[in-house]
């Protein structure tokens, strides 16, 4: 059964850095792209970045390009949110899931979602 989990989520001050893991079980990344969505308090679940191993490619939400970077360790079966200059509105609860490609960052394009990871920034 395709499960992943995300770890890594705390509470931080603006301007730190934090990564977060999704680790897959049940398939090899070579099948799956992954993707991080978020999804803060009274608002829709946002796209941030998707990973795919099978050709490298990642695409990235513009409010986080140049300061999220997604990657992927195939030997781990894990893949990384390196989050850096953290704001007051990156809070959210963050999630991963599986896609067949990393195209556009819809929800509706993937499937297995983890149960979640809390990520606030505040000071």
């Amino acid at each position: 059964q395709v499960q992943l989990v995300e770890l890594g989520g705390e509470l931080m001050q603006p301007g730190g850095s934090l990564k977060l893991t999704c680790a897959a079980s049940a398939f090899t990344l070579d099948v799956y792209a992954i993707g991080w969505f978020r999804q803060a308090p009274g608002k829709e679940r946002e796209g941030v970045a998707c990973f795919s191993s099978s050709d490298g490619s990642t695409s990235y939400a513009d409010s986080v390009k140049g300061r999220f970077t997604i990657s992927g360790d195939n030997a781990k079966n894990t893949v990384y949110l390196q989050m850096n200059n953290l704001k007051p509105e990156d809070t959210a609860v963050y999630y991963c899931a599986t896609t067949f490609r990393c195209g556009g960052l819809v929800d509706y394009l993937y499937d297995n979602w983890g149960q979640g990871t809390q990520v606030t920034v505040s000071s």
